[in-house]
Formats: C-alpha cells, sequence, structure tokens
C-alpha cells in the first residue's frame, strides 16, 4: 500500500508539471497566429499565477474537508478542463479566461502534495517527487514542437496534453481509497491540523525570509522556462520549432537533477542541497549570458540552470516541519506555495516589458538576480534555524 500510494502521488506530480512548460514552447507560434505583442505571454502566466496563489492558501481548508487524494483528483481534472479549452480557442482574450481555472487547479494540489510528503517521506521521496514534476515539464514542449511540426499546430499540442490529464484524473478518481486508508493512519504518523493564522505563521522567525526565498525561487525558474525560446530564437537566431524543443532541456535538467538528488539527498542535510544547487545555477547562468555567437554554451547553460535549481524547491520544502515545527508546517507550506506563485505571476511579465523595450538579451541578468537573492535567504533561515536549535539544547 505505501508503495502503490507513493506511485499515486508521484504520478499526481507528472500530472502537475506537464502543462506549466507549454506556453513558452508554444507562444512564438501563438504570437504569430494571433498577432497579439510578445509580451502579452506574462499577462497569460500572470493570470495562471493569481489562480494558484488564490487555491494554495485556500489548500488547507479544502484538504482538511476533502481530503489530499480528492483536492488532487478535482484539481487535474479542473486543469484538464482548461487544456482542453485552450486548444479549442481562438482568441487571446479566451485565453485569458481559460486562465483562470487552468490556475485554481495548481495551486490546492501542489500545497496539499508538498506538505503531506514533508512530513511522511524523507526527503529522497521529495527530490523524487519533484523529479516526476520535471518528467511532465519536460515531455511538455516535446508534445508542443511535434505539434507545431507534424501536427495542426499548437492547439493539438494543447489538445495532446489535455487528454493525458483526462486519463491521470480518472486513475486518481479510481485510487481515492487508497487515500482514504492513508488517511486513517497505516503509515503511523499523525496528520497534523492546521494550528496557527496566518499573522502567526508569518510571525515566526525566519519564516518571512523563507517566503521570499520561495517568491525568488519561482520567479526565476518561471521566467527560465518561460522565455527560454524566446531567447533562443531572438538572441541565437534558432528556428521556433528547434528553440521549443530546446527550452525543455531546461525542464530536462531539473529532472536528471532531482533524481540524482535522490540518491544524496538524506546523506546531506537540506541546507547543503540548496548550497550546492545555487552554485551550480549560478554557472548554468554565467554560461547563458556569455555574448558568443555559438548556442552550444548557451544551451549547455539551460541545462545547468536546471540541474542546479533541481534540488533547491523540494530541500526547502522539506526542511520547513524541520525549521517551524510539524504543528506549523500545513499553515507555512500554503503561504509558501502563494508566495512562490506570486514570484511565477509578477516576474515573468516584467521579463516580457524589458525584452519588448530594452532586449531579450537582458535574460540572463534578470535571472541571476534571483539566484542570488534566493541563496541569501535561505542563508539567513539557516542562521535563524541554528540560533532556535542552540536556545532549545540551552
Amino acid at each position: 500500500m505505501y508503495s502503490l500510494l507513493l506511485a499515486i502521488i508521484y504520478l499526481a506530480f507528472i500530472s502537475l508539471g506537464l502543462p506549466d512548460s507549454l506556453l513558452g514552447s508554444a507562444w512564438p507560434t501563438i504570437v504569430r497566429e494571433l498577432d497579439v505583442p510578445l509580451s502579452y505571454a506574462g499577462i497569460i502566466s500572470m493570470i495562471i499565477s493569481i489562480g494558484t496563489i488564490v487555491s494554495s492558501l485556500l489548500s488547507d481548508k479544502l484538504t482538511h474537508k476533502l481530503g489530499a487524494g480528492a483536492v488532487t483528483a478535482a484539481s487535474v481534472l479542473m486543469t484538464a478542463l482548461a487544456l482542453l479549452g485552450f486548444s479549442l480557442s481562438r482568441s487571446f482574450l479566451l485565453l485569458c479566461l481559460l486562465a483562470i481555472p487552468y490556475g485554481l487547479g495548481a495551486g490546492a494540489v501542489d500545497a496539499a502534495l508538498n506538505n503531506y510528503v514533508a512530513l511522511h517521506y524523507k526527503s529522497r521521496h521529495m527530490s523524487w517527487l519533484h523529479c516526476f514534476w520535471g518528467v511532465g515539464a519536460s515531455a511538455g514542449p516535446y508534445i508542443m514542437g511535434y505539434a507545431i511540426s507534424n501536427m495542426n499546430g499548437w492547439r493539438d499540442g494543447y489538445g495532446t496534453i489535455a487528454i493525458i490529464q483526462l486519463i491521470l484524473t480518472l486513475g486518481l478518481f479510481i485510487s481515492l481509497p487508497l487515500w482514504r486508508i492513508n488517511r486513517s493512519g497505516y503509515i503511523g504518523q499523525e496528520e497534523y491540523e492546521a494550528s496557527i493564522s496566518m499573522k502567526e505563521a508569518i510571525s515566526i522567525p525566519g519564516v518571512k525570509s523563507v517566503l521570499f526565498a520561495f517568491l525568488a525561487y519561482c520567479a526565476f525558474e518561471t521566467t527560465c522556462g518561460l522565455w527560454a525560446s524566446t531567447y533562443f530564437v531572438e538572441s541565437k537566431s534558432i528556428d521556433t520549432v528547434t528553440a521549443a524543443s530546446y527550452a525543455s532541456l531546461f525542464y530536462i535538467g531539473i529532472t536528471v537533477g532531482r533524481f540524482a538528488s535522490g540518491f544524496i539527498a538524506d546523506a546531506m542535510s537540506d541546507k547543503n542541497m540548496i548550497r550546492l544547487g545555487s552554485s551550480v545555477l549560478t554557472l548554468g547562468i554565467l554560461l547563458l549570458a556569455l555574448p558568443v555567437s555559438s548556442s552550444a554554451l548557451a544551451i549547455a547553460g539551460l541545462v545547468l540552470a536546471g540541474v542546479g535549481a533541481a534540488p533547491i524547491y523540494p530541500s526547502v520544502i522539506h526542511s520547513t516541519p524541520i525549521n517551524f515545527g510539524k504543528e506549523n508546517s500545513h499553515a507555512i507550506v500554503g503561504i509558501q506555495m502563494a508566495f512562490a506563485y506570486t514570484g511565477s505571476t509578477l516576474m515573468p511579465p516584467l521579463m516580457g516589458v524589458l525584452a519588448e523595450h530594452i532586449g531579450i538579451r537582458l535574460y540572463p541578468f534578470f535571472l541571476l538576480i534571483f539566484a542570488l537573492l534566493m541563496l541569501g535567504l535561505t542563508e539567513h533561515v539557516n542562521t535563524v534555524a541554528q540560533k532556535k536549535r542552540i536556545n532549545s539544547i540551552r
């Protein structure tokens, strides 16, 4: 039962990752077909992220009322229907409207599953969980690239992902009895209820820093994935079909990095995994920024950026119950997700505006700002947590 439920959770994270990289891969084609400005990708991304912020803040109540399994299945279904709508859309306005359920479907399941795994599973399982998100995020651009070049365009790409999501939804609904068995206690650990308000959670020492670290990380990750194709098209003169496939390299780097991280995560502390990832990520950004005509170094940089990003998100999540207490983790993880998606909401549109008015060559330098900010904030959390442990010993 333990292994079967874990496999179901992994499948849920594949479904969570599948749509995440589609917009960036399809956008160079959508821009021409719908005749909209380049920066409008940021508007759709913003609407999606606002939906995830709202649903992640509500996820604690929804999960305690309905259970993690039901919330997960319903959220994936909502996302699948939104993607199906994307595949039928003929206007930018309709894409914006469909982005609302698209985002609402993602936030609740993300917060619920992350907290569930942080409480009940070891660090390696958190890394592998997010590895499976990367499987979905990596497959998305390939499916979209194939649809653009061999099918009837970007709409078929969205339609294909929608069908995959619907199949996963069916499997999740069938699995609901397993989730109820687990909630009854077969893992043998207490299900912690939310016992503090948002104001109380934010007042805990170190929480503000970890919240803004999440904001910086998702600002980096979403901006990197959304604008990678455009950067290769505009800065490296690569055709749109090839660039759509190259965008998946970032997510492949994340996926491979998280798979590898799972083998060392238990031996290394979460904070050392974050430090290692930040070093590799920064190297990747520097390679992206090199002013050379060849795309080889930029491609290598994009892969390294993904590999470096790989352990950061799962390590920060997994350390939340340890740093701030298991009894507080439900509330804090929900707020973390909200701040994470705030970064996803605000920063990709800003990059779009900068690209349109100054140039896409700012892309790697924009990413570097958030990479350094994220590292500084997580180091501050480590310092606060260390002081707390010393004081508790005394």
